[in-house]
């Protein structure tokens, strides 16, 4: 299971939002790519990037920023927020981008998505970002009647990946939908990222019951920012377990 840090890009800083409440953002520092480079010199393999200006206004906002990211670092870097047309998505590719993540168009244009999973196999993935079960849309802004698990048999299977977020534990540090994310990856056979309410590496192995299911990733972002999670360990943690091996009543401590 890979473990992929992440930084949120607001107003060019690398910032935290509270159940993607842009009033509640905690800025974490001025300079993202000094960020970047230090989650790839702790060993991450890959990085999440979301462009929350780009989620909020339709458009990619902090495109520099990217561009500065993604040719600086040797490891590949997947973005989101307001890629709701081809040319953003072919635009962020020509930067040197791995992979693309589409989220709105997925419930407002599905033809899209198809059409970009056809053009550019294995590096569209989709962002589903769940709000009691409902896709929530344009930043989180809106939520729509669609359910999370009805769009994910839709997406085609040449995506790259799901990253499935529940919107009420982002950056809540209280634990992952264990329940949520194992009912979406029953219904799909494309890989699923899980992403909202890491805290601990408790949490990081309780993921682990559910790579059998297909969960075979996991985005970290506010335990790493506010140190409750080291990248380093998580990385061997994670990395090392089998679920098999893990006790019961396992404790931070005991991966320490």
């Amino acid at each position: 299971m890979e473990v992929i840090p992440a930084i949120d890009l607001l107003a060019g800083r690398c910032v935290r939002l509270y159940q993607g409440d842009y009033e509640q953002s905690q800025i974490f520092n001025e300079n993202p790519l000094e960020v970047a480079l230090q989650w790839q010199n702790q060993g991450a393999t890959r990085l999440h990037l979301v462009d929350l200006d780009g989620a909020k206004e339709g458009t990619t906002v902090n495109l520099d920023i990217i561009k500065t990211i993604v040719e600086t670092l040797t490891i590949p870097v997947q973005v989101g927020g307001g890629l709701r047309d081809r040319i953003s998505v072919e635009r962020l590719f020509n930067l040197g981008v791995e992979r693309a993540i589409v989220g709105t168009v997925a419930v407002e244009n599905p033809d899209l998505v198809t059409e970009l999973c056809e053009v550019f196999p294995n590096k569209i993935a989709v962002g589903i970002d769940a709000r009691d079960g409902k896709v929530a849309t344009k930043g989180w802004l809106e939520t729509s009647t669609v359910e999370a698990t009805d769009l994910a048999q839709k997406i085609s299977n040449k995506a790259a990946a799901i990253i499935y977020t529940d919107i009420s534990r982002d950056g809540t540090l209280i634990g992952p939908n264990l329940e949520a994310l194992k009912e979406l990856a029953k219904v799909t056979d494309i890989p699923v990222i899980a992403s909202g309410g890491i805290s601990s590496l408790t949490d990081l192995l309780s993921l682990l019951s559910l790579e059998y299911l297909g969960v075979n990733g996991v985005i970290v972002g506010k335990a790493l920012y506010t140190g409750k999670v080291d990248l380093k360990e998580a990385i061997a943690a994670i990395g090392n377990g089998r679920i098999q091996d893990i006790p019961l009543n396992f404790d931070d401590s005991a991966m320490a």
